[in-house]
């Protein structure tokens, strides 16, 4: 006769360990208390235990050891569990805390309902063999030449049959998701890393139709994404249903999440509420632009990591765009522990690959992750995909930008820019300032009184330009990182050019949104969209435009990358023509000169913005920002 509370025993595999599964049997609904505990989603399986010496049949949840092990380790100290479920929990903080030499003892306090599998006939596993088998188990993914890590391998190359998605796979992506669906059934996270407008997101979707039916799927991604997930999900597996979990009317109740086959959120909410979000098991988390969590101190990357559910995704066509260790932050969230603790992989990876160049560190580290990470590059897999054409347009200064310019050179060292902390906030908001004049004298002093035409040599190129675009009936984007000067360009273009141009900023909620990128998608919708680099420079799908214009730079190649890939992705047809504009003798001509001299190593060196800047002394600062009087302007 089954107990009447929750246990827990291993059921190892010894043909395949990375399939051995913690069974928690015992009590009228095993799902239901499992769950009450916060531990993920589970099978439902069937076998026999040794339980007071007699060989009974059980029902209850199989879990595997990577999947279980955080959520399990939480519930150590609780008073209402039994002696196996704590056992077991003990075993999970000690693996999870790298404390191995503790599991010795925590092995003999295991009572007869925690290695309760038969070995053979008469036989259960001692408490020392099931223990080092679920330790075997989460370890799988650690040994390179491991079973579980030959058939992630494999199923990159492997067709997943049946996929109930509306949409006709091309084959890396029908690959994608047996890869997807193998990681899943192993317990293995994964990071799915294809290059930018391979369909990821189409990728995952598959994954959630293979696993509906059970718990509810919950995905996470940046506030402007939550309409395009929306949308995606509608369109390519309208048997979903979706529950969008953000906006001021959001539910504080869990039952509408529960009840919906997959959940929708962005990170802001996920940390805002993550106390409800947290109370429930999901079966699949999908982040999308994984790079948001790439700072693990941060509140949201912590609030994500405290998540629970059955498989993990990361979702990501950047997942190294600043250093290593943001690679470390998201693979600590799809598997902890894989790569070790953050000092272990800096003393181990980071130091010697990005500091010492060493190629036996970078080979370690590849065949670590080449499992659970896949990433294919367009020229690789989307052959057909139109050519994508780059130049940069050098653009005059007026003379009102070249005094403008140098006033404010001239002022910010005759004040003097400090030092240590002082000096870095002082230098970022001199660049910052001197990119403002290099937009348009209006965005640097912060007023738009009369005309904005003829003022800046780089709003008059960007008009012309995009005069010829209009009329030739193709569609531009229009990136900047300024909210203001998307609003001196909203204003400008239509009165010069007598066509419409809507501006997609944070500002606007998701309604509004959607709506801007549907209209511009449709052919009779507006020629030009403005969009601010932060909003919408990554996820959307805006393959209506044949031009992508960076009206100022990021400086960082990863990020711009991203936004011209709104447009250079699946479902183009047409060649894609880039335009980075740069003010010629300016800093933006010299910064640009650097990043196209180091482009291999700056996506590992740059970061996100102008932070490394503020390194600069005097000296060198002077001699990148200062204006060369024969720039032309």
């Amino acid at each position: 006769m089954p107990p009447s509370q929750l246990h827990a025993t291993f059921l190892p595999d010894l043909a395949s360990p990375a399939d051995g599964r913690l069974l928690f049997y015992g009590g009228e609904h095993p799902h239901r208390a499992a769950g009450e505990l916060g531990l993920p989603p589970g099978d439902t399986a069937t076998t026999r235990l040794y339980l007071q010496g007699d060989l009974t049949e059980v029902t209850g949840i199989a879990i595997p050891a990577r999947s279980v092990l955080t959520a399990l380790a939480r519930v150590a100290s609780r008073p209402d569990i039994t002696p196996s479920v704590a056992a077991w929990a003990r075993v999970a903080g000690a693996v999870a805390d790298d404390k191995f030499d503790d599991l010795d003892k925590i092995a003999n306090e295991l009572p007869p309902e925690g290695h309760a599998a038969p070995h053979s006939e008469d036989h259960v596993w001692t408490r020392a063999a099931a223990v080092a088998s679920f330790v075997e188990s989460y370890t799988e993914l650690q040994r390179s030449d491991s079973g579980l890590n030959l058939r992630l391998v494999t199923a990159q190359h492997t067709d997943p049959g049946d996929v109930r998605v509306n949409a006709d796979l091309r084959r890396y992506q029908a690959h994608g998701i047996a890869w997807l669906e193998a990681a899943a059934e192993g317990g293995a996270g994964v990071i799915l890393a294809d290059d930018m407008g391979l369909g990821k997101t189409l990728q995952s979707i598959g994954l959630l139709v293979r696993r509906a039916g059970g718990a509810p799927h919950l995905v996470v991604c940046p506030t402007s994404l939550v309409g395009n997930w929306q949308r995606e999900i509608a369109r390519f597996a309208p048997q979903l249903t979706v529950h969008l979990h953000h906006g001021p009317g959001r539910t504080k109740h869990a039952e509408p999440l529960l009840e919906a086959d997959v959940v929708v959120t962005s990170y802001s909410i996920a940390l805002r509420d993550v106390k409800l979000i947290r109370s429930i098991a999901f079966d699949t988390i999908v982040i999308d632009e994984a790079q948001a969590i790439k700072n693990h101190r941060s509140r949201t990357a912590g609030a994500v990591r405290d998540l629970t559910g059955r498989v993990r995704v990361a979702l990501t066509g950047t997942p190294v765009e600043n250093h290593l260790a943001e690679l470390w932050s998201i693979s600590e969230f799809v598997n902890p522990g894989l790569l070790g603790g953050q000092t272990d992989f800096k003393r181990r990876f980071a130091d010697p690959i990005e500091i010492g160049r060493d190629p036996a560190a970078a080979a370690l580290l590849r065949a670590r992750i080449d499992p659970v990470v896949l990433r294919r590059m367009k020229e690789e897999v989307a052959a057909d995909l139109p050519p994508k054409i780059e130049s940069t347009v050098a653009c005059t200064m007026t003379d009102e930008q070249a005094g403008l310019y140098k006033e404010t050179i001239r002022e910010a060292f005759d004040e003097g820019l400090g030092d240590g902390i002082t000096r870095r906030g002082r230098v970022l908001k001199l660049l910052t300032k001197l990119k403002q004049v290099c937009n348009h004298p209006a965005q640097a002093i912060g007023v738009r009184e009369g005309d904005l035409a003829e003022r800046s040599g780089k709003l008059d190129r960007v008009t012309e330009m995009l005069a010829e675009v209009a009329d030739e009936g193709a569609k531009a984007l229009v990136f900047t990182q300024y909210r203001q000067m998307g609003e001196i360009l909203s204003e400008h273009l239509p009165a010069e050019l007598g066509v419409d141009a809507p501006f997609l900023h944070g500002g606007l909620d998701q309604a509004a949104r959607d709506r801007l990128v549907d209209e511009f998608q449709v052919g009779e919708g507006p020629a030009i969209l403005l969009v601010s680099l932060r909003a919408g420079g990554t996820g959307l799908n805006l393959t209506g435009a044949s031009h992508v214009v960076h009206y100022d730079r990021w400086w960082n190649p990863a990020v711009e990358d991203q936004a011209t890939d709104r447009a250079h992705r699946i479902g183009q047809t047409q060649t894609v023509h880039v335009h980075k504009l740069v003010t010629a003798g300016t800093l933006e001509e010299r910064v640009d000169e650097l990043l196209a001299r180091k482009r291999a190593i700056a996506e590992a060196v740059v970061g996100t913005g102008e932070d490394w800047l503020g390194e600069l002394d005097d000296s060198q600062l002077r001699k990148l920002i200062e204006l060369d009087e024969g720039g032309g302007y």
